[in-house]
């Protein structure tokens, strides 16, 4: 079993100030990232996109999601019914806008990336609402290889 700091994410230092944030994001992943943001319904990249391959964390490139768990739910954001693996999100309460709703971010560098509703397919129920801004396609599948390497 390889550690899994082999991989090329955990690898990559953080930027430590917001400036260095900046540098780093446009200004619309800046926004959603790291201001909590939503971008405008059906104007993402990763709307309705059914390319394979592994959703990236547009912040640290850790890996968030599987194409094989997205799918279409209307809602205008890419959506998924679970995360690549337990830890690559993590959940918060969020009352941003006078109702209670569970934010999920990247679990490595905190950044944005949508909110987690309980009304997903099966074999979840999750419906994983995510700002395609904050995330980046990986569509030649070499981190889903590494993902699978690391686990062994």
């Amino acid at each position: 079993m390889s550690d899994r700091s082999d991989h090329p994410a955990e690898a990559e230092p953080l930027p430590r100030s917001e400036e260095e944030w900046r540098q780093r994001l446009t200004s619309e992943q800046f926004e959603v990232l790291r201001n909590k943001g939503t971008e405008r319904a059906f104007t993402g990249a990763y709307a309705s996109t059914k390319d394979p391959g592994t959703y990236l964390c547009a912040g640290c490139h850790a890996p968030l999601f599987s194409s094989d768990t997205k799918f279409e739910s209307g809602t205008g954001w890419p959506s998924f019914w679970e995360p690549i693996s337990p830890g690559a999100v993590e959940l918060h309460e969020d009352g941003s806008i006078g109702m209670r709703r569970t934010e999920v971010t990247c679990a490595r560098c905190g950044g944005h990336l949508g909110h987690l509703f309980p009304d997903g397919p099966r074999p979840t129920g999750a419906r994983y609402c995510m700002n395609s801004v904050s995330m980046e396609l990986d569509a030649d599948g070499s981190t889903e290889q590494d993902i699978q390497e690391a686990f062994e």
